[in-house]
């Protein structure tokens, strides 16, 4: 009896033993898996979605299966494992460690259970975020007086992830208005979406299409021939591409009002992702950023516009756009995001947490629109009510099933973005318009053959705005880094009156400003950092060249710098050392948030490192990240609460003012890492988050669409044109 009773007491336990590793696996796993997708799995609709399918073989989901860092670049064994369960490998990426794949849905925790998987997402779809400007924004301050300053963004490569871009409009055109274009290619990857290799309408399983693609191979020749848009007869048949691309690097066409955009010099590069109605998908915006990304050396693309957005409620540590834009900062690219145009609810009701993915991820340079209410001068401008506010809202889940929003600051500053006038696409033939200006034809100002105008408003729009800035900057001083340009821009752009860090981040970009910094520093910083003969600490100011006033003047007025840098995705900075003096935040690979720090190793296909086939994100080794001097300011801030105007809810004038009086805290020590990448420095704030208190709407998930509820995200165009404010 008694044996019996030992052996029945060593069963029980062995069985509670076994439970519990069984649902902390099932826990485990379950933290891979974003929410949509699980709520798919475990028998939710599939009703409008459009990476489900019931098929023959049962129900089947296209989702973005990533790896975890240090895994075999081919994903030999993930991909196997795929075709084991009975799924297809559509692609393999460049810009994320990963593959675009169907599963059967009773099989995705088995794969999501890998130990070599770190998240599984659905292929959500994406869709649009929807001169007065020149002297809006400082321009006519610099350009035409001969100066160092005056620059056009020639020799620098943007690229637009977009829904096309009309290369024969006159606005883009290379010199005279007769001459070629400046758009020097343009794909259209929705056509790869019609083929096997990104699994369009193909639901069978058991296949992978996804070869490595490489410079030379037969699949990237393949690729660039199915995806070549060059001589489209509409390339750009729902207009967005055309108007954000004109707003950021087009020459006037109007007989009367000048409608010059930022950086009418640069080259342009239209990578279409976007169909005819402004909707695509996260494989087409993923491939498109791979294409991005492994030209990027040959054509000199320093900059990438992303005016498009995603509704995720994923962290950014996850969200496969996040990654891909993460890892573009990592191969050197500059990428600009719309923050999107979700700040107000149906109810008039002001809606913080409302930025949209890849917005949400630090290393970008996330643009709220400001509303320059039609005037040239800055004196009035303000944030447009419908611009999308901080703080970031994707989050992740612990052990015990508990979700953390990321909370992290946003947006880095705003630009205009309210009835911007930007090119109207129609085809070669100027018999067809595109379809915004069909549906918003009030907004139209000007119609013929490749001349058309119309206006525009939403941060689909002020986003252009910062990457046209971002073009002249890169003109300036070609030696600027990523994080060293976004540094720029925030620091020197003016906070405007009465709005907060989570409504305006930094402030208002400054062209004049952003240029006297760019060219008072070294143009080699960039060169340094790769040939490993920079150290942290070192100078960085041009030889002869000292630290600027932290003032410009534009219109006749003074403006006032912010002197406001956002670090570590939750930390504020400033001080004259960030810019005299080298900072290993500056190094593009380097990705800090909170107490951690990574490191995105760019993995290349030659020795003379031009093409770029993957990234491997680790952990960082010891290191310095900012040196001694700097001044953090999120101490003096206080608890964040809206009716107090404190923490993130101070206004950024308030905290420049302090700024200038001495506020701060100057770091004596400086912030580095250990070799386990974590944060050890001298008080520096690591907290959970932000204090969100007072009963603030704060948006958990994010409607991305004029009034429709797209429930799985859309990729779309991030709303616009709107009528504007």
């Amino acid at each position: 009896m008694k044996n019996t009773f030992h052996k029945l007491a060593g069963a029980l336990l062995a069985l509670v033993v076994f439970a519990t590793s069984a649902f902390a696996q099932t826990t485990e796993t379950r933290r891979k898996v974003s929410d949509d997708l699980q709520q798919v799995v475990y028998g939710g609709s599939i009703s409008g979605l459009s990476w489900a399918r019931d098929t023959y073989a049962g129900r089947m989901v296209k989702v973005l299966v990533v790896a975890k860092p240090g895994v075999d670049p081919d994903l030999t064994a993930l991909r196997s494992a795929v075709l084991g369960v009975g799924g297809t490998v559509y692609y393999r990426y460049i810009s994320v460690n990963g593959v675009l794949a169907m599963l059967p849905v009773s099989r995705v925790m088995d794969v999501a259970a890998r130990s070599d998987v770190d998240s599984v997402s659905p292929n959500r779809l994406t869709a649009r975020t929807k001169s007065l400007l020149e002297n809006a924004i400082g321009v006519t301050e610099v350009r035409g007086n001969g100066g160092s300053l005056d620059v056009d963004g020639s020799g620098v490569g943007i690229a637009f992830l977009d829904s096309g871009i009309m290369t024969s409009h006159k606005a883009f055109a290379a010199g005279g208005l007769l001459s070629s274009s400046r758009v020097k290619k343009s794909v259209d990857l929705t056509k790869a979406n019609e083929s096997t290799l990104l699994g369009s309408n193909d639901w069978k399983g058991g296949y992978d299409f996804s070869n490595r693609i490489y410079p030379g191979s037969s699949t990237l020749a393949w690729l660039e021939s199915t995806i070549n848009s060059a001589g489209a007869g509409f390339a750009d048949p729902y207009g967005h591409g055309t108007l954000v691309a004109s707003i950021a690097a087009g020459k006037s066409v109007s007989s009367g009002t000048d409608t010059t955009g930022v950086a009418p010099g640069a080259s342009l590069y239209d990578v279409r992702v976007l169909n005819g109605l402004g909707v695509g998908d996260i494989a087409d915006t993923l491939a498109g950023i791979d294409w991005v990304i492994l030209h990027s050396k040959e054509y000199n693309i320093r900059v990438l516009n992303v005016s498009l957005a995603a509704d995720s409620t994923e962290s950014y540590l996850t969200d496969p756009l996040c990654r891909a834009v993460r890892n573009a900062v990592a191969a050197g690219i500059t990428v600009v995001v719309a923050a999107g145009n979700y700040g107000l609810g149906p109810d008039g009701r002001e809606r913080y947490g409302t930025i949209t993915a890849p917005g949400n991820e630090p290393s970008v340079i996330t643009v709220g629109s400001a509303n320059p209410h039609a005037t040239n001068g800055r004196g009035d401008d303000s944030v447009n009510f419908f611009s999308s506010k901080g703080p970031t809202r994707g989050g992740w889940y612990d052990s015990a099933g508990l979700r953390h929003p990321d909370n992290l600051l946003k947006p880095d500053l705003v630009a205009p973005g309210n009835q911007d006038i930007g090119a109207l696409s129609t085809d070669l033939l100027g018999l067809n318009s595109s379809r915004l200006s069909q549906v918003f034809p009030q907004l139209v100002l000007q119609r013929g053959l490749n001349n058309g105008l119309m206006v525009a408003s939403g941060t689909s729009f002020s986003a252009p705005v910062v990457s046209g800035t971002v073009a002249l900057m890169l003109q300036a001083n070609p030696g600027l880094t990523p994080p060293l340009v976004k540094a720029i821009l925030q620091y020197t752009a003016e906070a405007l009156p009465n709005q907060n860090l989570m409504q305006q981040g930094a402030g208002l970009v400054n062209v004049v400003g952003a240029l006297q910094l760019a060219t008072s520093l070294t143009p080699d910083v960039y060169s340094r950092i790769k040939a490993g003969t920079i150290a942290v600490g070192d100078s960085m100011l041009a030889a002869g060249k000292t630290m600027p006033a932290a003032q410009s003047v534009i219109g006749g007025r003074v403006v006032p710098w912010s002197r406001v840098v956002y670090l570590g995705g939750d930390q504020i900075y400033s001080g004259d050392t960030l810019f005299t003096k080298y900072q290993g935040v500056y190094q593009p690979k380097i990705s800090w948030v909170r107490g951690r720090v990574r490191t995105n190793a760019v993995q290349y296909y030659d020795t003379a490192k031009t093409y770029i086939v993957g990234f491997d994100e680790q952990l960082a080794s010891a290191r310095r990240l900012v040196t001694p001097g700097v001044v953090r300011v999120g101490d003096i801030l206080g608890v964040s609460s809206i009716l107090a105007g404190t923490g993130v809810f101070t206004p950024t004038g308030t905290v420049t003012q302090r700024i200038v009086s001495g506020g701060g805290i100057v770091i004596a020590e400086g912030v580095g890492t250990g070799g386990d990448g974590i944060v050890v420095a001298e008080g520096i704030v690591v907290a959970e988050g932000i204090v969100v208190a007072e009963g603030i709407i704060i948006a958990e998930g994010v409607v991305v669409a004029e009034g429709v509820v797209i429930a799985e995200g859309v990729v779309v165009a991030e709303q616009g044109p709107m009528p504007g404010e």
